[in-house]
């Protein structure tokens, strides 16, 4: 199909000022029905994409089809056909790992899809001649959009006319100064109408618009990165490799192991089938560490609901991880730094020629007559003021008592507004300005001293991070939105960002803790440098311009190593900013309120929203401080360090277990030894020497500072410690063999759950070290368990076995006494290692 013709929708521009009308402009019709049927049949409709990167399909795909769970699935159905149901222990684990992981991730798909950069109110657009409100969703392209003050630019378009538009355009791009359109200037959706009217052709609806693309590269899924889990990816990776060939070692040395490969009459199959089969499910299922994942989603599912309660909404389970690990921070200036909007500094009569840019400086009321005072009231009530103006509102209450004669609204192109009183407003009498200064100084004549000095001072003040404006006074009428003759400056009005007051202390907390801080802004590298100052950075002169910041990303990577102040970025710098620190190895934090802050935070290792956050930057971000305090991430940083380090104890004790599994699996087969417990028996010991501790060790207090590489640190420990607890297993069973032959396997099996559970229960108490009284309760009452499941009769019945007799329990307490020894030497040599890697880190 053609593409439509915009002929009818695109006449010649009239000019500014003109005023709407009616419908608009005399002559400016819009489309036409048959126009508009057109382009809806073409597609080009502002219909927003509500589409993310995987559907609740796929989530349950990738969660629930891994080579783990089909192993662990394929047991589970072994052990059903075989009637053993009490043998399904094992299976829990993975059960609330998939649970857990879909729900996790599905409730991220809603947020995403939930977000919406636009409002979804209706849309005035003219149509055949008239003014038609519509839903957002039925605008067509070249449908020309009525704009009025308060309304949000539902497309991308071209500005026709322009009656004082002007465009705060902060969602998109985080500068606070309102931008004035004309006509023929591109206008984005997602930017809103602080001023005047206008109307806009819509050039891009839909999917093609600017709020539309921004939204879909925020509603992308993206998991987080995660230490913790990568490193039980890569152990799963490892075992996935060696998993077929072990499990196929495995169930032929143990149907060998039980005569199942036999065809003798004396035996059937059937008969050894099944023990083989369960004993091969044991030692598959022993072997992969799914309860260490359980532990780590629990441990972040704790600290989630404790740092809830500090007003921190955690958003992915892993952020609590990542920010222990962060060792750059990037603060949006606007919204993080300081909380939005300004607040009235101090009032100055303006510097003469022969005084210096602070001989004011005190702000002495004395030198400010009440006429000013009276006008800046007035000022300050006018309840469509912008911001600036609105901070007047506490400082000066007594408006003059009469109307005005004229006034001139504030525009961004004039950059000054003007209200003009009669006589009878005494003091206030004349006609009096408040705009920018170079708006005024540069169109007045005070002489070239004079207004030199103004400009002097008034540079001081911005230097200072003081947003400035000036009122000037004249006794020449208002003649329409011409600037009046003969203005003379009467006060220079500061204003001041409102810092947050918890900035300074939190960023000296930070630095302590050796993670720097980058303050990332869309404002003036002037104000952005001042307001750097006063929480605490060190910054010479002004920020780093975001406008010459390299294209190259080696280059940016370079500049980003050497400035920490960086004013004038836009959002795709932003994103490309955290991407160089990241191409430098640096774990990067990104903190921010406004949507031209989104793409940034998601990029980051860590995004961390504001709670006044715009609802896409919330949704995209890991973490939202509800309540707004900066000072909350101290605490999220102290609970990171608690997860990762107890994590890594825990690491030591889960790859321990399945070092062993494993080497029991392959070594017995090959041997065709029986394994020596059934899964039941494993699961107990499971629970003794790892699931119920563990689960309290992951909850301790543990300071520590992280430092990276805690897998290798942890199979430096595991590997050795699980083949002396191998070693230990071979030499009880060639004990039992050489010695006991006629000891029945419910007998055998008890003294090789004695032994193995006292070998695990002392890596347990070497990894818990310190102990704590709390930690020694805990193992004393694991021992206790351990002799209550060997000598009460209704845990004997449950595991199916018997007390050994005297010679092979003495047996199995020797080889475990040799075994803890062993396994206390590992420890020690691994300890030092430890804490020479940990000095060298500063930790």
């Amino acid at each position: 199909m053609a593409s439509p013709s915009p002929a009818s929708a695109h006449p010649s521009a009239p000019e500014s000022g003109t005023g709407l009308g009616s419908t608009g402009v005399e002559g400016l019709t819009g489309l036409t029905a048959a126009e508009v049927a057109e382009r809806e049949a073409a597609g080009l409709v502002n219909v927003q994409s509500r589409d993310t990167s995987r559907s609740l399909g796929q989530i349950l795909r990738v969660h629930v089809f891994t080579l783990f769970n089909l192993a662990i699935a394929l047991c589970a159905v072994v052990v059903i056909l075989m009637g053993r149901w009490l043998d399904l222990l094992f299976s829990l684990a993975a059960v609330a790992n998939v649970v857990i992981g879909v729900v996790q991730e599905y409730s991220a798909k809603r947020k995403l899809d939930r977000i919406a950069l636009l409002h979804q109110d209706d849309v005035v657009v003219i149509r055949d001649g008239a003014r038609v409100p519509l839903p957002m969703a039925q605008i067509v392209r070249d449908d020309v959009v009525v704009l009025r003050r308060g309304d949000q630019v539902p497309v991308d378009g071209e500005v026709l006319v322009s009656d004082g538009l002007d465009m705060d355009e902060a969602l998109l791009t985080g500068e606070n100064d309102p931008v004035p359109k004309t006509p023929g200037d591109a206008v984005l959706s997602g930017s809103a109408v602080v001023a005047g009217a206008g109307l806009v052709r819509a050039t891009a609806v839909g999917s093609a618009s600017h709020a539309a693309r921004l939204s879909a590269e925020a509603r992308r899924y993206s998991a987080i990165h995660s230490e913790l889990r990568g490193a039980l990816e890569k152990v799963a990776r490892w075992l996935t490799i060696a998993l077929v060939p072990i499990i196929a070692v495995i169930v032929h040395g143990q149907m060998t192991a039980v005569g199942g490969w036999s065809l003798a009459l004396s035996q059937p199959r059937e008969a050894a089938l099944e023990p083989a089969l369960i004993a091969s499910v044991a030692a598959v299922t022993s072997m992969i560490p799914q309860g260490l994942a359980l532990m780590t989603t629990i441990a972040f599912a704790v600290s989630a609901l404790k740092l809830a309660q500090q007003e921190v909404l955690i958003q992915e389970q892993p952020a609590v991880e990542v920010l222990a690990r962060v060792d750059t921070v990037c603060l949006d200036k606007t919204g993080t730094l300081t909380e939005g909007g300004v607040r009235f500094d101090r009032l100055t009569a303006p510097a003469s020629a022969d005084a210096s840019p602070d001989a004011h400086d005190d702000g002495a009321p004395a030198e400010v007559g009440d006429g000013a005072r009276t006008v800046l009231a007035w000022f300050g009530a006018d309840p469509d003021v912008n911001p600036t103006a609105a901070a007047l509102r506490e400082p000066f209450t007594a408006v003059p008592p009469v109307d005005p004669a004229a006034q001139v609204a504030f525009s961004s192109a004039r950059r000054w507004s003007a209200v003009a009183f009669g006589p009878e407003a005494g003091a206030a009498a004349g006609t009096w300005l408040l705009g920018a200064p170079e708006a005024l100084v540069d169109e007045w004549h005070l002489g070239p001293e004079a207004a030199e000095a103004v400009r002097a001072q008034v540079h001081a003040d911005a230097d200072a991070g003081r947003r400035v404006l000036l009122l000037a006074r004249t006794d020449e009428p208002l003649i329409g939105d011409a600037l009046p003759a003969g203005g003379v400056p009467v006060a220079v009005v500061t204003f001041r960002e409102n810092v947050r007051p918890d900035a300074a202390e939190t960023l000296d907390y930070f630095h302590a803790q050796g993670v720097r801080t980058v303050v990332i802004s869309g404002d003036s590298p002037r104000t952005v440098a001042a307001v750097a100052r006063e929480v605490g950075l060190e910054v010479a002169g002004q920020a780093y311009d975001g406008r010459t910041l390299p294209d190259d990303p080696g280059e940016l990577a370079a500049v980003m190593t050497e400035h920490d102040v960086f004013g004038r970025v836009s959002p795709d710098q932003k994103k490309a900013m955290v991407q160089a620190l990241q191409s430098r190895g640096h774990v990067v934090a990104m903190t921010g309120d406004g949507v031209n802050d989104a793409l940034a935070l998601k990029t980051a290792d860590l995004g961390i929203a504001m709670g006044n956050a715009a609802p896409a930057t919330k949704a995209v971000s890991r973490m939202v401080l509800l309540d707004g305090r900066f000072d909350r991430l101290p605490r999220v940083l102290g609970e990171g360090r608690q997860v990762i380090a107890n994590m890594e104890r825990l690491a030591h004790i889960y790859l321990t277990k399945t070092t062993y599994a494993l080497l029991f699996g392959v070594v017995f087969s090959l041997f065709a030894w029986q394994f020596p417990l059934l899964p039941r028996q494993a699961s107990t010991v499971d629970f003794i020497m790892i699931g119920a501790p563990t689960f309290f060790l992951a909850l301790l207090p543990n300071p520590r500072r992280y430092v990276p590489g805690f897998l290798g640190r942890a199979l430096r420990f595991a590997i050795p410690s699980g083949a002396v607890i191998l070693l230990s297993m071979v030499a009880l069973q060639t004990y039992v063999r050489l010695t006991a032959g006629d000891v029945d396997l419910a007998r055998q099996q008890a003294a090789f759950m004695i032994t193995l559970t006292l070998l695990g229960l002392w890596v347990l108490s070497v990894m818990s070290r310190p102990l704590s009284a709390r930690v020694v309760v805990l193992i004393l009452a694991m021992y206790a368990v351990l002799a209550a499941v060997v000598l009460v009769p209704a845990s004997r019945w449950y595991h199916r076995m018997e007390v050994p007799p005297t010679d092979v329990l003495v047996a199995a307490l020797v080889v475990a006494a040799l075994g803890c020894g062993l396994i206390e030497v590992i420890h020690q040599v691994h300890r030092r290692h430890v804490a020479r890697v940990l000095a060298a880190a500063g930790a």
